[in-house]
């Protein structure tokens, strides 16, 4: 029987009063790709601060990684949005790195060899030699957001997590940060990615959580128009490319929570 990465039973949270996700129930397994979509405001990325333990449901249970997140999330890397509060830390591209390590290593410990190592190889694997002693600040949106995923692969994260990872970057650094993801995951790492962009799950992902304000588990990977109406609102067609085309094939709809 395959081991979960995350499990969530009947979760509900609220900000003052104003529900931001409600009977949220589902699961994934290790080594899956999971997408996460929904429109502004449903909660995607109160999702991915509860299941990593920065917010705590008012009811409800959360397993990531087999236990409580606070536990558990030294397991987890984390990508941020990029942001422009990311571009005047005076830090070089490859001491930002470096501080993925310091939760694993804690303070006053040094880095080791292997350490160093490890942090060349991953500058050299995500295209960044070049620019290794350059600040951040002089680096571009999609560089900053390499940057950003090499800082939490440094750790060897068992799962990695990724809030619109590509929502500054042009098409082509999208595509480079995706490319690099599957191959990730195909090597064994779970991926959990909170996306705007619909086109990407038909590409990239395993498994789909659409999420507005309750949530709807589709563990093939495959959605409906009336799934994508139910999440958003209103139709949507999917943009590839610059190629309009309707989102999957009908399918039985089971795995729903």
């Amino acid at each position: 029987m395959a081991q979960k990465a995350i499990e969530l039973e009947k979760v509900f949270f609220s900000y003052n009063g104003e529900s931001a996700v409600r009977n949220v129930t589902f699961s994934i397994d290790k080594g899956d790709f999971l997408g996460v979509i929904g429109p502004n405001g449903g909660g995607k990325t109160t999702l991915l601060r509860l299941i990593l333990g920065v917010l705590n449901p008012q009811t409800g249970v959360i397993r990531l990684l087999g236990s409580e997140p606070p536990r558990s999330r030294i397991a987890a890397g984390y990508v941020p949005q990029e942001a422009a509060s990311n571009k005047g830390f005076p830090i070089s591209l490859r001491d930002a790195i470096f501080s993925g390590l310091a939760a694993r290593r804690g303070m006053g410990r040094g880095f080791t060899k292997e350490d160093s190592v490890r942090v060349d190889a991953l500058i050299e694997e995500l295209g960044l030699l070049a620019l290794r002693a350059r600040t951040i600040g002089e680096l571009s949106g999609g560089q900053r957001q390499k940057v950003l995923l090499a800082r939490a692969l440094v750790a060897k994260p068992e799962i990695l997590f990724l809030d619109e990872p590509t929502s500054s970057i042009d098409a082509t650094g999208s595509d480079e940060i995706y490319a690099y993801l599957r191959k990730l995951n195909a090597e064994g790492t779970t991926v959990v990615l909170v996306t705007h962009n619909i086109g990407v799950v038909s590409q990239y992902i395993k498994s789909i959580a659409c999420i507005n304000k309750e949530l709807h588990f589709h563990p093939e990977g495959k959605l409906t128009e009336e799934t994508i109406t139910r999440t958003f609102g209103c139709p949507i067609d999917l943009i590839a490319h610059g190629i309009p085309h309707r989102v999957f094939g009908q399918h039985e709809g089971h795995g729903h929570d």
